[in-house]
């Protein structure tokens, strides 16, 4: 499971939209977030295309059973349009927590810290 999350997130890193679809089920369940593994492609392909440098590490690891518990850091800069915010050359660094179950080597239900952090550090307001 570690080796499978460690290729994960080098898929992440590349911005490698078809190595990430071959790690999620079709039927991937995301709370509070529409499922479906092209929902979630959708998603990540508006991050990396709003922040071109968007990297990922991973800070802990936990593995139980078929499932996951991860602590990141995320960084990037906004040089693009992102949830409906014009680019701002701002430099964004956010904590992120993520919890996935596995079946058959892939994805099945994830939850996660959401985009409030990455999105306070982006608006025009601040």
């Amino acid at each position: 499971m570690r080796e499978w999350f460690a290729d994960y997130l080098e898929a992440c890193n590349r911005h490698d939209l078809d190595a990430l679809r071959s790690l999620i089920d079709p039927a991937v369940r995301r709370a509070h977030l529409p499922g479906g593994v092209d929902a979630w492609i959708s998603d990540l392909a508006e991050l990396y295309s709003a922040f071109p440098d968007w990297r990922v590490r991973r800070i802990q690891l936990l593995v139980e059973d078929d499932r996951l518990a991860a602590h990141l850091r995320s960084s990037g800069t906004h040089a693009g349009t992102f949830r409906g915010i014009a680019p701002t050359g701002r430099r964004a660094n956010v904590a992120e927590f993520g919890f996935y179950r596995l079946a058959g080597g892939r994805v099945a239900e994830f939850t996660g810290s959401a985009d409030a952090e990455l999105l306070a550090q982006i608006s025009p307001s601040n």
